[in-house]
């Protein structure tokens, strides 16, 4: 299971237009931020973890889509709880959660066709004043599929130092992992060059 790929069902998430998702998943990226209490963003999170088992998903799914950050909101809670406070902790972890809770959902019912789709629509009006909707198309599938990529990364990386000892090392996670993305990156940027796409 790779987190975050569409998964064909008959959910009624699944039948929604891809455009609503989307402008969905902008309003509750944008709201939870602009609650400052955590149990509320708290009952959003819960409310967004409903719609996986109503569309179909089972907890090993619900899984697949968190597991891969747990890390970086254990690192986030002990920053605010070094700063702050638990209760600011809690609403960084929680906003967090509800989002890519939300945004995985959404690339699980939807298609990644029909997603970039929605966004070259979407942007057409923007290209008088100089946006190319299909080079931010082209971007946007790129995040997409690199998501899951890094993701498998992380695990590797997190195997490989955890046989060596190091598993409790930031650093020692963190430094290859650039390292690796920033190579895939240089990798990807040499392909699209041997392509001539402008």
């Amino acid at each position: 299971m790779i987190a975050g790929l569409y998964i064909d069902g008959q959910s009624a998430l699944h039948r929604a237009a891809a455009g609503a998702k989307i402008l969905a998943m902008v309003a509750l990226g944008t709201g939870v931020f602009l609650i400052p209490d955590w149990p509320v963003v708290a009952f959003v999170l819960a409310t967004v973890l409903l719609l996986y088992p109503a569309s179909g998903f089972g907890p090993r799914i619900m899984w697949a889509q968190i597991k891969p950050i747990l890390w970086l909101l254990m690192i986030f809670f002990a920053v605010q709880l070094w700063l702050n406070d638990w209760q600011a902790g809690m609403l960084v972890v929680t906003r967090i959660a509800a989002i890519v809770m939300f945004a995985s959902l959404v690339t699980l019912t939807t298609k990644t066709s029909d997603l970039l789709a929605s966004l070259e629509r979407a942007m057409q009006p923007l290209r008088p004043i100089g946006v190319n909707p299909e080079k931010v198309s082209l971007a946007i599938s790129m995040v997409l599929r690199f998501i899951p990529v890094i993701s498998t990364v992380a695990s590797e990386i997190r195997d490989a130092q955890r046989a060596r000892g190091l598993d409790r090392s930031i650093v020692a996670m963190v430094v290859p992992l650039i390292i690796r993305t920033l190579k895939m990156a240089d990798d990807v940027a040499d392909a699209i060059d041997a392509r001539s796409f402008d």
